[in-house]
């Protein structure tokens, strides 16, 4: 029996949560709800162009990571709690990095117009952490299953 790949197994799932989660934030709050844009600073145009961007980077992440994952299934390699632990960090990350990076210190857009930001600023950052340190926790089991695992098996 092959031993599960920990570490390619999260970092593939990683891909796959952060293209859910810019697929999420741009479903939800660019299209359905019409808060912000990708780019905000510029013409209608550019932001529906930053839309668009944004739109082709996360199929591109859901399907490279989708592929990383599906190979790993074939080969029998896939660390299914490392790769859920990937997947929740991936969209965790992603979520306090737009919150933070893209929102704050870039400012190229704002959860919402027209409001007090501090209550969205700190929902947003707030679920970004949540998914981030679940992610981790996650993984940290999976590392110490992982490690167990190898320590337990047969000697050479």
């Amino acid at each position: 029996m092959e031993v599960p790949q920990h570490r390619r197994s999260a970092r593939a799932a990683a891909l796959v949560g952060v293209g859910l989660m810019a697929a999420v934030d741009e479903v939800v709050f660019h299209q359905i709800l019409g808060w912000h844009h990708f780019y905000d600073l510029g013409t209608p145009a550019a932001a529906l162009l930053s839309d668009g961007v944004l739109h082709a980077a996360e199929l591109v992440l859901l399907v490279a990571g989708g592929f990383l994952l599906a190979d790993l299934a074939r080969d029998r390699v896939l660390d299914r709690a490392a790769a859920w632990g990937g997947a929740l960090t991936g969209a965790g990350a992603f979520q306090v990095f737009d919150g933070l990076v893209n929102h704050k210190v870039l400012g190229v857009h704002q959860v919402r117009y027209g409001v007090d930001l501090l209550a969205y600023d700190v929902a947003w950052n707030a679920a970004g952490l949540v998914l981030l340190a679940a992610g981790l926790l996650v993984l940290r089991g999976a590392r110490r299953r992982s490690r167990d695992a190898r320590d337990d098996g047969p000697a050479p």
